[in-house]
């Protein structure tokens, strides 16, 4: 795959991506990230990239001729291009799976009051947001975006990891216990050290249940549910009641 980030500030970036399991799947080819600096398309001597808003208002807008310049020699029509916006559609696991499925990615970074709109209609095939919240800029919610995007890359993570994770079935993980067996006096749970793998397997599923009822019940209505699952939320439900 590969995933083009324009931006103004691509120091931002750096950071993320030369660290941790990111840069090794770069070095071993899995990923391409590539940052480009929007001013290296803008015109005249200072390299502006920003203007004042027609209609007057506060803020800056980013113009249309070092975008589409941008977009068009990063990918002519082979990428798909994502712009990073309040405005999008909210990030989640699902999308992360949807994109990692596609060859070459383009994200662009909004900053200011956003991007002059001829750019959204012409350019962008996607917009997404991570959060209800303002950002000063895109940078952060396109590395939140790659991180997620690369880690489900076949050869990133074995496949039962990434199977067995938060969202992966619209449940949350359930709780993770390692040695010492009992540290100040809390024990980990009896099942996880006996041995039965179908008895572990069970706990972990009512685990993993009741931690999102109790923080993420609106993600039980997407989640595949066996009879057993009902059962141990008829469990848990009585239990609070």
């Amino acid at each position: 795959m590969i995933i083009d980030v324009l931006t103004i500030f691509p120091g931002i970036l750096k950071g993320p991506f030369s660290e941790s399991m990111i840069k090794r799947a770069q070095e071993r080819g899995l990923v391409k990230i590539e940052l480009t600096d929007l001013r290296s398309f803008a015109r005249g001597r200072h390299r502006q990239v920003d203007d004042t808003p027609y209609g007057g208002g506060a803020g800056m807008v980013f113009k249309p001729e070092p975008l589409f310049e941008a977009v068009e020699a990063l990918s002519g029509e082979a990428a798909r291009v994502i712009l990073l916006t309040p405005q999008g559609r909210t990030f989640n696991q699902a999308l992360a799976r949807e994109l990692a499925r596609e060859e070459r990615l383009l994200l662009i970074c909004g900053r200011y009051e956003g991007v002059d709109e001829r750019v959204r209609e012409a350019l962008v095939n996607d917009e997404i947001s991570i959060g209800d919240y303002i950002l000063s800029g895109g940078e952060l919610a396109a590395a939140v975006v790659i991180d997620a995007v690369v880690r489900l890359l076949p050869g990133f993570l074995e496949e039962e990891s990434t199977a067995e994770e938060s969202f992966s079935g619209h449940l949350l993980e359930c709780p993770h216990y390692t040695r010492p067996p009992v540290f100040r006096g809390m024990a980990v749970p009896g099942v996880l050290l006996s041995g039965n793998h179908a008895a572990i397997a069970q706990w972990r599923r009512c685990q993993s249940l009741r931690r999102t009822w109790e923080r993420r019940p609106d993600l039980l209505a997407k989640a595949e549910l066996s009879p057993e699952d009902r059962q141990c939320l008829e469990r848990l439900v009585k239990k609070d009641e």
